[in-house]
């Protein structure tokens, strides 16, 4: 085999250190190699490429349109090498299992669920995310997320794992000084509360018999996360339309109301597990993934049911 083809793990190695730690000089500790080391490996590998990939300058270090896409492309490969690696080594869950997902879900269910996890699988280290912010699992080194809702199309591999129900609710305080809605127009004098996030909906679905309704809906209060908003619900702040899983303890309760039922259109919020593609599924990623499925199953918060 040329030389060449044997060093380019090396080469991706890194790069992808440099660019993980912002500069040469911060990779070269982490590596254990001298700063003129890793220039001189990271000039090969763009002499090799035919193209720049890192731009330099005395305050910052930034990626080229093409460095941008090799280390997309190295992430993928040296994730890879690593499988591998495990796969040789008899299939062992090991070493760091990166998890996103959002702070209600997280909250509920994936914590409660990591002392068995990590019971079952001593060599693996969990390193949990906790935000209603979409990540981009490749610049965030993110092995697999849990997102809630409807899925954009992208290059990522989904595992449905539930849905549940979403409900309009407000507390008890709230709808004694405001009243009760009736009837989705209602909500146009009342406070609503909704995300600030670009996937937020400007408007909120019901059903009248056949008819489909998209009633708009506004507020004093904006939140980028689902248990800001339960708090702000249970506060008195406002009327909120969250997952049933979310409130449903609240609601059992008697602290918050669940309104506007009959106008109710089934509204589902799927959740899944995602992951990137493009080679064979990790062993812990897929070790995480059934043991949520098997905790997840008998959720009925998670069927959709009323």
């Amino acid at each position: 085999m040329p030389r060449i083809l044997m060093e380019r793990s090396g080469e991706m190695e890194v790069f992808a250190r440099v660019v993980q730690d912002g500069g040469f000089s911060a990779a070269a500790r982490n590596l254990y190699i001298t700063p003129s080391a890793v220039s001189k490996l990271i000039a090969r590998l763009e002499a090799r490429l035919g193209t720049r990939l890192l731009v330099r300058t005395t305050r910052a270090l930034t990626l080229t349109e093409e460095g941008e896409a090799y280390h997309h492309a190295a992430l993928r490969i040296l994730q890879e090498l690593n499988d591998a690696d495990q796969e040789a080594a008899g299939g062992a869950v090991r070493g760091r299992l990166r998890i996103n997902t959002t702070i209600p879900f997280g909250t509920m269910f994936v914590a409660p669920a990591m002392p068995d996890f990590i019971a079952r699988n001593p060599d693996l280290i969990v390193d949990l995310s906790f935000t209603d912010g979409i990540v981009d699992l490749v610049a965030e080194k993110t092995d697999v997320a849990i997102r809630m809702g409807n899925l954009p199309d992208s290059g990522l591999i989904a595992r449905k794992l539930g849905q549940s129900r979403r409900v309009v609710c407000a507390s008890p305080d709230y709808l004694a000084r405001r009243g009760s809605p009736e009837t989705p127009a209602a909500l146009e004098h009342h406070d609503c509360l909704t995300f600030n996030f670009r996937r937020a909906r400007p408007s909120w679905p019901f059903r009248d018999g056949d008819r489909e309704i998209a009633q708009p809906v506004k507020g004093s209060i904006v939140v980028n996360n689902g248990e800001t908003m339960k708090q702000m619900a249970l506060a008195g702040a406002g009327v909120a339309r969250v997952g049933l899983f979310h409130v449903a303890d609240e609601i059992a309760t008697g602290r918050l109301v669940p309104l506007l039922e009959d106008f109710n259109p089934g509204d589902l919020e799927q959740v899944h597990a995602v992951y990137v593609g493009g080679g064979p599924l990790p062993h812990r990623v897929r070790a995480f993934i059934e043991h949520m499925v098997a905790t997840l199953g008998n959720s009925p918060l998670l069927k959709g049911t009323p």
